[in-house]
């Protein structure tokens, strides 16, 4: 049986591999140009904003303050007169700045290709084989990488279709990292 130790040239090497599939993906193919499009009027509606001086985070709007008021008059009012929205706001600034991003990114892969190992490790059995360890390394990288994303689209209203390239990107990093682990596992 392999240790779990031994594995962490399998989990380095897919973190590698699965951060340098997103950046192509992200940076060198339009696939997710329209995953967010442009606001109309955007410079009116950021300055309109911008004297709220909003802090960083998420926001709901209009925003009940208890379920009761969910069925009052007033809220019914002011959701039935829009805008209705769910609102992400990051710091202001430049963006040019990636490392930061960059580096929680591949820390998060690195979580994963571990979790995929752990559960690769328990579930292949004592004679593991490729095919074994591609479908257990396979399922447990996509489920990771993707099914919380659906709940986006069921709950907040995230387009179907950014939801749908979003689970077509986790498909490939989950396949790079089950080969990898196929590939690299010790017999």
């Amino acid at each position: 049986m392999t240790a779990l130790s031994a594995l962490w040239l399998s989990i380095l090497l897919s973190s590698v591999a699965v951060f340098i599939v997103s950046s192509i993906i992200h940076m060198m193919s339009p696939w997710h140009k329209s995953d967010y499009p442009m606001v109309p009027d955007q410079d009116r509606v950021m300055d309109a904003l911008r004297p709220f001086a909003i802090p960083p985070g998420d926001y709901m709007m209009p925003r009940p303050a208890s379920a009761r008021d969910m069925k009052s008059p007033e809220f019914l009012a002011k959701r039935a007169k829009g805008p209705v929205m769910i609102l992400t706001v990051i710091p202001s600034g430049a963006t040019t700045a990636m490392g930061k991003y960059l580096v929680s990114w591949y820390l998060y892969l690195l979580v994963v290709s571990a979790i995929t190992a752990c559960v690769t490790f328990a579930a292949a059995g004592v004679a593991p084989t490729h095919h074994r360890i591609f479908h257990f390394a396979g399922v447990t990288a996509f489920i990771s990488y993707v099914v919380a994303l659906w709940q986006m689209s069921i709950w907040y209203h995230r387009p179907w279709s950014t939801t749908i390239k979003l689970t077509f990107d986790g498909l490939i990093y989950a396949l790079v990292t089950a080969e990898i682990f196929g590939l690299l596992w010790p017999r």
